[in-house]
């Protein structure tokens, strides 16, 4: 067994071990096998698709290593995966389907914000425990009125923090902002003109685009027309190759920001030209065989990497957010005490709260004050070299 593979499965197993053993008390008391029922709302068809089906496999693949480690004792994890049709009203179907079964411990919600903030009240009114994988701070804010729901995303505030320290050390201070017409992309830029006002970046121009546009031609020829030395975009990853091959095509010889949210596959593929040398913030889970074993934390997300490489025959970088929202509700299940019913919601949800993991995607720090647990330091510069993802610098 290589020194990586042990280290990852030494991590996975004490990240759970502790609380396992309140389940094998001195004096005989009886085993836990009662099921870690976990439901997920996934966007697995419409707009959101693609992101959604590799939020499936994720959590099918993380829910495999889990029940496999030993780690659960005579426990197992158990997926209930319905599909949101990247719809908003169809997800507020499933959260009170899923609300309604008390089998189910927690629930896990995709990327799609307004489907997240859509069932934020339904959520507190059900008291059911619930991390979204959506990016907008929305989704947990006000904190007084999101009790019970958590969300696992690069925060806008960071990734513009992040984007704006990169636009400095490339002496780059004329910018366009391409963005996409919702709740994350108007945090966006509101996050990015904070920046920008505090750094001297000027941005000449701002055009928006719908989550669902296939053409983002004209937007780009707009924005390109004011010559900036850099054009970011601040949508999804097809959004953000389409306006790439656009820039590429109207001649655009500066340089492409991408914001988190642009994240998709390792290799590039058929975008891979247009991408050439583009910059990606986002976390270090993407190009982690680019990074030394060093700790514990980064031989398990090195495993990762290659386990979900294995399995599905290459990586996507948000599969690590699904991952990290099973770890931390199955540490959260252990933690609680095996409470059943309303109680047990209420206990996981408390557990949740203060929950601190080293996790997959990064820190992970949840608190009462703040239910968006990835910290501001999982976030680096990563660019495009030769057809996939690399560490920058």
């Amino acid at each position: 067994m290589s020194p990586i593979r042990s280290a990852s499965i030494a991590a996975l197993a004490s990240a759970v071990l502790a609380t396992t053993l309140t389940g094998c008390q001195f004096g005989g008391e009886q085993q836990d096998t009662s099921p870690i029922v976990i439901a997920a709302d996934l966007e697995l068809s419409g707009a959101f698709a693609p992101v959604g089906k590799v939020y499936q496999r994720a959590l099918e693949l993380k829910r495999d290593q889990l029940n496999s480690s030993g780690a659960l004792g005579a426990r197992r994890i158990e997926l209930k995966v319905k599909d949101n049709r990247s719809d908003a009203a169809e997800s507020l179907r499933n959260i009170n389907d899923f609300s309604s079964d008390p089998r189910v411990s927690a629930i896990i919600m995709g990327g799609c914000n307004e489907c997240a903030t859509g069932a934020a009240r339904t959520i507190g009114d059900k008291r059911v425990p619930t991390i979204a994988l959506a990016s907008s701070s929305a989704v947990t804010e006000p904190v007084a009125q999101r009790r019970y729901l958590f969300k696992l995303a690069p925060n806008a505030t960071d990734s513009a923090a992040t984007l704006t320290t990169e636009l400095a050390r490339n002496k780059i201070s004329r910018v366009a902002v391409l963005h996409s017409a919702d709740s994350y992309g108007e945090e966006g830029l509101v996050a990015l003109r904070r920046e920008f006002a505090k750094s001297g970046v000027k941005l000449l121009r701002v055009e928006s685009v719908r989550p669902s546009d296939t053409d983002v031609s004209s937007q780009v020829t707009n924005l390109v027309a004011k010559k900036p030395e850099a054009l970011i975009v601040w949508a999804s990853s097809e959004q953000a190759s389409l306006a790439a091959a656009s820039a590429r095509q109207d001649r655009f010889a500066g340089s492409l920001f991408f914001d988190a949210a642009a994240a998709g596959d390792l290799f590039l593929g058929a975008s891979a030209r247009s991408t050439e040398r583009a910059t990606l913030i986002f976390t270090q889970t993407m190009v982690i065989d680019d990074v030394i074993a060093t700790t514990p934390a980064k031989a398990a997300r090195r495993q990762w990497f290659q386990d979900y490489t294995a399995r599905f025959g290459g990586y996507h970088g948000s599969s690590s957010f699904a991952a990290d929202a099973v770890q931390l509700i199955t540490d959260a299940e252990l933690r609680a005490g095996g409470k059943t019913g309303a109680a047990g919601r209420d206990a996981l949800r408390d557990v949740l709260e203060t929950s601190q993991l080293d996790g997959l995607s990064g820190p992970i720090r949840m608190t009462p004050d703040n239910h968006s647990g990835l910290m501001p330091q999982a976030l680096t510069a990563l660019v495009a070299r030769g057809g996939r993802w690399r560490l920058a610098g």
